[in-house]
């Protein structure tokens, strides 16, 4: 089997989980998948182009930065996932279409000036913690710190808010974890009615995600397999 065909039936696979999912859950509307390539080459995100994916997810900076670059002639929407550093933000936003992963104010102002630079809007997502209170190495902003956080991320012209990233702890059943992001993010609509997409679920909890709701989900290993093809 050439890498082509083996890419072609775990996306035929994956693009199956979310049919069904989104059938079971009463859903009408699309859920977009972004394949998450880290670790992967840019020849992998060239199979993916042809194959017909358009989002493509990266955690890394200097990864991201060298494939986006290696594959500038697809027309693909990069989405920066990964933990987000102040120093890179600016960077980051140079090559990005949308970063999902922000938590903090101190980012909105870099990713701001790195979106002017490129001359072009930026989406923010907000990512939220789903983390109990007290818990080690937390990822994501606490829920009742998001709209401030929004409102900042609003304030900003080069950037355009457009709603939340979560991940569901390990440990817990994602069941449970999604069912508090479906609360969380309803009341954030409410103040904030435009931002309404939902970037959650990944290769072993996807169906969770979209039960809840969720309008993206990002999916590594379930295309890609084991990532064997460490850089």
């Amino acid at each position: 089997m050439t890498r082509h065909d083996e890419l072609q039936a775990r996306l035929r696979a994956v693009r199956e989980r979310i049919d069904l999912a989104a059938a079971a859950a009463g859903r009408e509307d699309r859920v977009e998948l972004v394949v998450v390539t880290k670790f992967f080459p840019a020849s992998d995100v060239r199979i993916l182009a042809d194959l017909g994916v358009s989002d493509v997810g990266e955690n890394r900076h200097q990864e991201a930065e060298a494939k986006a670059a290696d594959v500038g002639d697809l027309s693909l929407r990069w989405h920066f996932i990964g933990a987000l550093q102040s120093n890179k933000a600016a960077a980051v936003a140079r090559y990005s279409h949308v970063v999902e992963s922000v938590d903090r104010t101190s980012l909105v102002s870099r990713l701001a000036r790195g979106a002017g630079e490129s001359e072009r809007r930026l989406d923010v997502l907000l990512q939220v913690s789903l983390d109990p209170p007290g818990a080690d190495h937390r990822a994501g902003a606490d829920p009742d710190d998001l709209a401030g956080l929004a409102e900042n991320v609003a304030a900003a012209p080069e950037l355009s808010l457009r709603g939340l990233m979560a991940v569901a702890p390990l440990g817990e059943d994602p069941v449970v974890a999604f069912d508090r992001l479906a609360g969380i993010r309803q009341r954030f609509v409410q103040q904030f009615p435009t931002a309404t997409l939902l970037s959650a679920g990944m290769s072993g909890d996807l169906e969770a995600a979209i039960t809840v709701g969720a309008t993206h989900v990002r999916v590594g290993s379930a295309v890609l397999g084991s990532r064997v093809h460490v850089q």
